[in-house]
């Protein structure tokens, strides 16, 4: 006998939550959340947030991933209440990167919120139901083996930060102004130093980044993915001087130094690598 939708998205949330489960037995569980995060949260505690990053065999199928990511992908979301979704692409540079930005100027980044487990876990499922999302998306969703419209996806599940619980855009991003952003990454040599770090920045390092004007968009700590274990956030600014004098007031600011140098958050980061992103035309964020 055929094994229903509605089994199989169970099943699915049943796996998700067991996974996080499994995660915070082995030491990476999101701080500050209690033992019953796992259930819905109605809109009401910390997000979840996907990092989706496509990465594209060259230049001449982004056409192709944006007509889907635009038209298909974002409007589904939406109407499951999945929103802002945000489409970023490699800032130019000049000269060259430096050895802790990643350089990869054929990825697309999507940053995707869900507002419980329990959406992230119907979301596909219930994305393909969508005959909306499927005739729009058509011709991305069955492209050709031999031209494929993405070379590789690689996926993220974060936990907000209890620090700042929820998406957060600047009004220059509301309204669409100019705006780029930084996606930034820190690995951790342990579990317990990964913790430690985010507990650095829910007592004080979130506020101070607020109080500096980064243009914080979220936190979120890494559930699954690679790379573990490890926390990402992100930044925007309406340009990069001002991302620059805005990090320039940040690191000679006292509060800082006295964080930076307390004995209890020595050691918590073994590596930081960053991306410098500019939103798409179609992107919420």
């Amino acid at each position: 006998m055929p094994v229903s939708n509605q089994y199989k998205q169970m099943k699915r949330r049943e796996f998700i939550k067991t996974s996080v489960a499994a995660s915070a037995m082995a030491g990476l569980g999101p701080v500050g959340v209690s033992a019953s995060a796992a259930e819905p949260l109605s809109g009401k505690g910390m997000e979840y947030y996907e990092l989706r990053v496509y990465h594209l065999k060259s230049s001449a199928s982004r056409g192709l991933l944006d007509a889907y990511l635009g038209k298909a992908l974002l409007p589904g979301l939406n109407r499951l209440g999945i929103k802002p979704v945000g489409v970023l692409a490699q800032q130019d540079q000049t000269g060259k990167a430096a050895p802790t930005e990643v350089s990869d100027p054929l990825a697309v980044l999507v940053l995707i919120p869900y507002p419980s487990l329990e959406s992230f876990a119907a979301c596909g499922g219930r994305l393909y139901s969508d005959p909306e999302y499927r005739s729009a998306g058509a011709e991305y969703l069955q492209s050709a083996k031999a031209s494929p419209a993405f070379e590789r996806i690689d996926s993220w599940l974060t936990v907000a930060f209890a620090g700042m619980p929820r998406l957060e855009l600047p009004a220059y991003c509301r309204e669409k102004k100019a705006r780029m952003f930084e996606l930034r990454t820190y690995e951790s040599h342990s579990e317990l130093k990964a913790i430690k770090k985010v507990d650095m920045f829910n007592q004080g390092e979130i506020d101070l980044m607020r109080e500096v004007d980064l243009g914080q968009v979220f936190y979120g700590q890494a559930l699954i993915g690679s790379n573990l274990p490890h926390l990402v956030y992100m930044l925007s600014a309406e340009n990069q001087e001002a991302h620059k004098r805005h990090w320039d007031a940040f690191r000679v600011h006292p509060k800082w130094d006295k964080m930076k140098n307390d004995p209890q958050y020595a050691d918590t980061v073994s590596r930081i690598t960053n991306r410098f992103l500019v939103p798409t035309a179609y992107s919420q964020i």
